[in-house]
């Protein structure tokens, strides 16, 4: 072992720290530790850093070790419904099954009548609303602008700031949605800033699906004479 330099699995482990810094899910950060304190220990075992050292860095090593355990534990266990995997699936597909299960259980599913008003205009929007069966209309000025249907997402361009929504949008059929108040969102993704950045992702991608509708609708329209 006269050759042996243990300051390179030194260095390793702190790379590893360092990417494990800036990630942002919290068994990522939990594994980089992990796998830091497996780098680190040959130094305690081979250098000169007396059995307390070692002992310390192992002490790291199995704490990741088991709380990775418990996340995957509570990870398999997780589990849900037919329409709760399809909201899942369409708009929440950057979280994991944990936060995914947390989030949905946020809010609340219900039955709703033709005719109910979801968002007013000029107002801010009351709630995120997901669409799961059903359909509504868009309306600016009392004139149906656009439509919205089965697995659409609503109001989710202005429930995170509060802003005012552009339009009214009212149910024109019976619907089956899940929707979970404004104020209760924020404060949630106020305190979990991993899942807020995944969220945002979700809600660009579907505003994103939204806008090439309407210009594909635009688009079928016959020129105005």
């Amino acid at each position: 072992m006269a050759n042996f330099d243990p300051s390179w699995f030194g260095y390793g482990a702190l790379l590893v720290l360092l990417v494990a810094s800036l990630v942002a899910r919290v068994d990522h950060v939990r594994i980089g530790l992990a796998i830091a304190a497996l780098l680190a220990l040959p130094v305690a075992l081979f250098g000169w850093h007396g059995t307390g050292y070692s002992l310390l860095i192992l002490a790291i090593l199995l704490v990741n070790l088991g709380l990775i355990a418990r996340l995957w534990l509570n990870r398999a266990k997780v589990s849900f419904s037919a329409e709760e995997q399809a909201l899942r699936d369409r708009h929440f597909d950057g979280l994991g099954a944990v936060a995914a299960r947390a989030l949905i259980d946020q809010g609340h599913w219900i039955s709703a009548k033709r005719g109910e008003v979801l968002i007013r205009e000029n107002e801010a929007a009351p709630c995120l609303f997901y669409l799961a069966e059903g359909a509504a209309a868009i309306r600016r000025d009392g004139q149906d602008v656009g439509t919205v249907a089965d697995g659409t997402l609503i109001g989710e361009a202005t429930v995170l700031d509060g802003s005012h929504a552009t339009g009214t949008v009212v149910l024109t059929s019976n619907a089956r949605l899940w929707f979970i108040p404004a104020v209760g969102l924020r404060a949630w993704l106020a305190a979990r800033p991993d899942v807020a950045a995944a969220l945002h992702e979700g809600f660009a991608r579907a505003l994103r699906g939204k806008l090439a509708n309407a210009n594909a609708r635009i688009a079928d329209r016959p020129p105005i004479s």
